[in-house]
This record gives C-alpha cells, sequence and structure tokens, in this order.
C-alpha cells in the first residue's frame, strides 16, 4: 500500500491525478528527527486513528473517504522523499519507513473493513478539489513550507461548459433553425432553483444514508416500483410482434404520468422496447436517445420496429448525415463532446440514456456532458420523460448511483431536490431514526426504479446454466504460466515475511490476514502501474493466450454438433488466435470488435443472426458484452474469465433474452491448477452489487478489484503452505 516507486504518480497535483503539472515541494523545511511530534507523520497518524475510528463505527462518510485517499498519498510522498533524500542517517530514514509502516497497516485495516475505499487508491481514481485543499492544510499543519502554487488550489472549470474546438453544427440543424425561428432557446446557463429548504432535514447529511439504505439489502426485497395493471392501449404494437405483460405494465406507468425511472431489469428483457413504447405513450418527441457505439445502430432499426409511425437519425462524427427533423436522434457517448452545444436547442421532450453505468463517474467528460444535456432538458420541460436504461446499474461502489439519480433530477450535486426531499419529509423520520433506511430507501425506489428477473416475469424464457470446462496447459507455455504463478507467490511470501519480521516487537495486535491483504494490495497497485515484468494481469493474459487455440477447437466442435456459437474473449490476440484456428478448420466467422464502425459492426451481428453459413461470431467482452441481440446461438463460449460477475452475466444474456427458444449454455473454459481457478470460484461466490442492492440479496459483495485481491491472497497462502 505505501510503494515508494510511484509517489510521483500519485500527487494528487500532478498531472495523472488532477489536471495541471504540480510544483516541487520546496526542500527548506525544517528537518525534524524521527522522534519529534512535528512533521508530516504525526499529522497523518492522528488523521489515520480518526479514520479508523469511523471504519469501526460502520460505513465510511464522503468526508473520512476523502482522508484516506490524501492519508495514502501524503504518506506516499513521504516514503519516497525519505529513501531519496541523502542527508539523513539509515538509523533516521529507517526509523520514519517504520513509523509510515505503522500509518499504512491501519489503512490496510481500514480497507479490510470497508473495501469500497479500494478503488481510491487506483491511478485513475478521481482526485476532487476538497481532496487537493484536505492535502494542502494536512502539510501546512505539519510545518512544512509551501509554494505560492501549492498554497493555491486551481477549480475546475464547471462540468458544464462544453470543448468549444470540438463543437460542431451539422447543416441539417442550420436549416432546421433558419426554417423555424421559435425553436426552443439554450437554457444552459439559467440558474437553477434551489431546492425546497425542509426544516426538519435541512441540517442532515442525506446521501450516504440513502446509499447505505440500499448497500445493506433489504432482506430478499426486490427494488421496484409499483406499476399499474396495463390497459389494452398498452399493449398494442405493431403486427408480428409481442409485449410481455412486464413491459406493457412500464408503458401503462408512463401513460398514467410518471416521468423519471431508472429501468435496471436484468438484461435480456426487453428495455430497449419499453423505453421507445414509453415515449410513444407519452408523445416525448423529439426524443435524445444517448447510446454506446455498439448499439447505435441497433437502437435506429428498433424505433423503426417498435413505433414504425416515427423516424429516427443516428449521429456519426460529424452529423453530415444527420436528419434534423427526426423524432429521435441517436448519438453514442464518443462524440457527444461535437454535438452537446446544438443538440440543447432542439427542444426535446425526453431522454434515454443507455447503458446508463457508462456515466458512472461523474468527473468523466462523458458524464459531464450527459448531465449537462438532462439538466437543460429538465429547464424547459420539467416533465420531460426520463430514462436512464441498465442491466447492472452498479458496478464497483453504491456511489455509482449518484450520475444515474442526477441525471433522473433525483439529486443536485450532494443532495436530494425537492421532490425526493418531499418523500423523505413524508416518511417523519430522520437518519437518527429506527426504521429511517427502510422507508428512505423505499421514497427512492418510489421515484421510478424499475427492476424485474427473468426468473419472476419470464417464466417461458428458457433455462440458462453455466458450465466449466476444465483444461491442462501441458506444453511450455503452460509450464511457464505455473512457474510464474509460483515466482509471484513467493514475491508475495518474501513480502509478507518481512512485513511480519518488521512488527517483531512493535505494538501490532492485527491478525495475520490484515497484513496478507496489506502485502497483496500493495502487490495490485504496483501491478496496475508496472510497465514490465509479471503480476497478476500479465499472467491472466498469458492464461489466456494459451487457452485460445483449446477454447477455438472446442467452439468448433460445438459449431459442428448444435448450431451457432457465440465466441467471449477479453483481448484481440486470443480472438486473433482463435479466427486463425477457425478459419483453418474452416469454420465461417464474424467479428466484433471495439474499433469497428457502428455500421459495419451491426452488419457482422445481422450476418451471424440471418446467414445459415456463419457459424461463429467472435466477440470481445467489452465490445459486445452490452447491448446486442445475438440469441440466433444457445451456446456461449467464455474463452476467457472477467474480473467481475456482472460483466460475465452481461456476455451470457446477449443470447439468453427475449426471443430465444432454447436452453442456453455457458461454457467456461478454465486453466485447471492456475489462478483461472481461482477467479471462476471467487466469481460465483460472491454476488454482484446490484443484486444486493435492487434484488434484496443479502450475500457477500466483490467488486473487480476485491477479487483481484483475493487471488493474489490465495497465491500468497498456497506459496506460506509450501
Amino acid at each position: 500500500m505505501a510503494r515508494s516507486g510511484r509517489s510521483e504518480g500519485n500527487t494528487i497535483n500532478g498531472k495523472s491525478r488532477g489536471g495541471g503539472k504540480a510544483p516541487a515541494r520546496r526542500n527548506s523545511h525544517r528537518r525534524v528527527r524521527p522522534g519529534d511530534d512535528a512533521g508530516i507523520i504525526p499529522v497523518l497518524a492522528r488523521a489515520v486513528r480518526e479514520i479508523e475510528g469511523a471504519a469501526e463505527r460502520g460505513k465510511l462518510s464522503p468526508s473520512n473517504r476523502t482522508k484516506f485517499q490524501v492519508i495514502a498519498l501524503l504518506m506516499r510522498e513521504e516514503r519516497a522523499r525519505a529513501k531519496s533524500e541523502t542527508d539523513i542517517s539509515d538509523s533516521d530514514r529507517a526509523e520514519v519507513l517504520k513509523r509510515l509502516d505503522g500509518v499504512a497497516t491501519i489503512l490496510a485495516k481500514v480497507a479490510a473493513r470497508d473495501t469500497s475505499v479500494i478503488t481510491l487508491l487506483a491511478e485513475d481514481a478521481p482526485v476532487s478539489d476538497v481532496a487537493r485543499k484536505l492535502r494542502r492544510d494536512m502539510l501546512m499543519a505539519s510545518g512544512m513550507e509551501l509554494s505560492p502554487d501549492e498554497l493555491i488550489i486551481a477549480v475546475e472549470p464547471a462540468a458544464q461548459t462544453p470543448d468549444v474546438e470540438k463543437q460542431v453544427v451539422p447543416q441539417s440543424v442550420i436549416s432546421r433553425q433558419l426554417s423555424n425561428p421559435f425553436l426552443a432557446p439554450d437554457f444552459s446557463a439559467v440558474p437553477k432553483k434551489p431546492a425546497t429548504t425542509s426544516h426538519r432535514l435541512s441540517n442532515w447529511e442525506l446521501l450516504e444514508p440513502l446509499y447505505r439504505a440500499f448497500e445493506y439489502g433489504s432482506g430478499g426485497n426486490v427494488a421496484s416500483m409499483d406499476l399499474p395493471e396495463p390497459a389494452p392501449a398498452d399493449r398494442r404494437v405493431p403486427p408480428g410482434l409481442e409485449l410481455f405483460h412486464h413491459q406493457a405494465e412500464f408503458v401503462a406507468s408512463a401513460r398514467e404520468g410518471h416521468r423519471t425511472y431508472l429501468l435496471a431489469d436484468e438484461p435480456g428483457l426487453g428495455k430497449t422496447a419499453q423505453a421507445l413504447l414509453a415515449a410513444s405513450a407519452t408523445n416525448s418527441y423529439p426524443l435524445l436517445v444517448v447510446v454506446p457505439n455498439v448499439v447505435k445502430m441497433n437502437w435506429a432499426r428498433e424505433v423503426e420496429r417498435w413505433t414504425p409511425h416515427r423516424t429516427a437519425t443516428v449521429i456519426h462524427g460529424s452529423g453530415e448525415d444527420l436528419d434534423a427533423y427526426a423524432d429521435v436522434v441517436i448519438v453514442n457517448y464518443d462524440v457527444l463532446d461535437r454535438h452537446v452545444g446544438w443538440l440543447r436547442t432542439l427542444g426535446f421532450k425526453g431522454m434515454v440514456v443507455d447503458e446508463a453505468h457508462f456515466i458512472k463517474n461523474r468527473e468523466s467528460q462523458r458524464s459531464r456532458h450527459v448531465l449537462s444535456l438532462a439538466e437543460s432538458i429538465r429547464l424547459l420541460r420539467p416533465r420531460a420523460l426520463m430514462i436512464a436504461l441498465t442491466g447492472t446499474p452498479l458496478i464497483n461502489t453504491i456511489d455509482d448511483f449518484r450520475a444515474i439519480w442526477q441525471f433522473l433530477g433525483w439529486i443536485d450535486g450532494d443532495k436530494p431536490t425537492a421532490e425526493l426531499m418531499a418523500k423523505l419529509e413524508e416518511t417523519g423520520l430522520t437518519p437518527a431514526d429506527f426504521g429511517f433506511f427502510a422507508e428512505a430507501r423505499q421514497a427512492v425506489i418510489d421515484m421510478g426504479i424499475v427492476r424485474r428477473k427473468k426468473i419472476d416475469v419470464a417464466s417461458n424464457l428458457p433455462a440458462k446454466r453455466i458450465a466449466d470446462l476444465p483444461v491442462e496447459l501441458d506444453d511450455d507455455l503452460g509450464r511457464s504460466i505455473r512457474d510464474a504463478e509460483r515466482e509471484l507467490g513467493n514475491r508475495l511470501k518474501t513480502r509478507y515475511l518481512g512485513l511480519l519480521a518488521s512488527r517483531a516487537g512493535a505494538e501490532y495486535d492485527g491478525p495475520q490476514e490484515e497484513l496478507m491483504r496489506m502485502v497483496a494490495r500493495a502487490e495490485l497497485e504496483d501491478s496496475k502501474s508496472a510497465k514490465t515484468g509479471e503480476n497478476v494481469f500479465t499472467m491472466v493474459r498469458r492464461i489466456g493466450q494459451a487457452k485460445a487455440v483449446l477454447a477455438a477447437d472446442y467452439t468448433a466442435q460445438l459449431a459442428r454438433s448444435v448450431g451457432k456459437v457465440v465466441f467471449f474473449a477479453k483481448h484481440i490476440d486470443v480472438m486473433d488466435v482463435a479466427e486463425e484456428t477457425f478459419a483453418r478448420k474452416g469454420i465461417k466467422t464474424v467479428s466484433i470488435r471495439g474499433d469497428q464502425t457502428a455500421t459495419f459492426r451491426q452488419a457482422q451481428v445481422d450476418a451471424f443472426n440471418n446467414d445459415s453459413e456463419v457459424s461463429v461470431v467472435v466477440a470481445s467482452l467489452t465490445a459486445a458484452g452490452v447491448g446486442l441481440n445475438l440469441q440466433a446461438a444457445s451456446n456461449v463460449v467464455l474463452a476467457e474469465l472477467s474480473w467481475t460477475s456482472a460483466e460475465q452475466t452481461q456476455a451470457i444474456d446477449r443470447v439468453h433474452r427475449i426471443g430465444q427458444a432454447e436452453p442456453v449454455t455457458a461454457w467456461r473454459v478454465i486453466a485447471a491448477q492456475t489462478i483461472d481457478t481461482k477467479i471462476a470460484e471467487l466469481i460465483d461466490s460472491k454476488a454482484g452489487l446490484a443484486a444486493r442492492a435492487l434484488d434484496g440479496n443479502d450475500e457477500a459483495v466483490a467488486d473487480a478489484g476485491e477479487i483481484q485481491l483475493e487471488a493474489l491472497i490465495a497465491l500468497l497462502r498456497d506459496a506460506l503452505s509450501r
């Protein structure tokens, strides 16, 4: 956790962490001996004890999470400084490092209690202005002299400010504006109304309790609002199509007046059709739809399929082929920055964000543009239809809800907006009262969370099973992988024993399990920034390469015996090897990759679904794991494992969805006697966060970072047992 080699990359004011180059700290500050009660270490020690106490009382608050991140980063800076400076004795240097190890140990204890803070240690973890200010205050409290640049914390520009240099206005939009001078103006600069002040709850921090209400689960109660019984009009669809009862319920809710939804049905339950029919039932045109690039052509097709009386246009590149008069405007996240300016002027009556977990990081450019557009639509039309679609709204932390709730207008920054505040007021409770969590959770659900599971609403959908297919890597590559795993395990063992020895005679009464987690976490951080050498990520990739031919051989057998098969892999080189293997065996394939245009990718999907000669689609887990319909197959081969159960489920549900007529089998190819086996066990043993927050599942939760950490701990245990 306190690795010295990464201090420069972790400096809060550095380019990689906060934007803008960090000024070098002056070396003229007073030199203090390790035993002095001065300098940065006593400041860190006091702060980390506060964090430890807070973690013992429960989940860390946002302010304590910020403090955790700043402590870790300052600790790294101080460790690097102590190791690099030459004007202190070796004994003083050893004492400083020992005291820093004490801080690191407490941080490890905190992370063991609240695993969600692990993500704050990642290289790409966003660092807020609050964190920069806290760093400055801690350094000043330590007595260090700061440069003028360090004393001033620059506030980043407002999220709504688009990149003017990239902005374009397609000719079609100009023509529309000229033909109708009374188009909606841009209200993005209009100040928002302040939320209604509550005498009872106005002084309470409410978002953290709301998140906790979802994170702790609900004893089996699914997070889904009550929906009305659909009328015949809600079931009306074009000839040849069928609407399931759960889909008609959603349409009925919109027709009766509800306007904001987090539609979080499990993948494969027809969320696209529900959103389009809800827009039709409420006449929410023009409608803006923001989607991943991989599915934008499919969205245009779905508009024509479910609402043939409406027209759709897809924005490609700079929008040369755009039809600004269309009822539905479809744009992908990647080009949104070029069009956000003129999109505000079209007077949209509704907005749909597909795969809404893409906006979970509010600091990212895509999130800023989506939230900016949503705000401008609500300012013009407070009753606009706003729908966030995602079968996996929570990937890593419960905080993934924040951007989605803000998009829907349920929260404004760090507090509920007037409507949600009114619902919380109606409970008559405060976060200090018994029963508040359950009531607050229901209040948010009633704002528009809709979550249905396949087992409950699509009982006629064929069964789904996951079958593991162990393979032996008995060639030279397989042996080298096992050697590399042993080497990594021994490296972890050496770190662990060294850390254990350094604690001899010191004040340390923590269990060895926490030391193991600390060593594994330090290794994981090093792996994320390493350019060379063996680590857990390179090892998993090598395992994928070693399995590629074996997985392709099995896929070829399936294709010849049962028909079409979907082959998923994470890495391009694995996909390349698989395609070469299929070609040698005379099996015709198509490919879905991240570097393809939307039009070409859709053509590949169509060829797989409709061309009887195409037997296999070789698909990227990242590019094809969301939004696509591949139900022409009923067998899926997972050549490489994902780090999360959510990503694995999303991939399988490209096949197991409405329209599938046969039982679905997902074959996971697992390299026996390697870390691959442990990863598969961890994925199976940990429920997804969405299952806990939305489905009422009370099982343990783990994100990708936690599974990576547990896999390293397993290697360490194996090494200690040898």
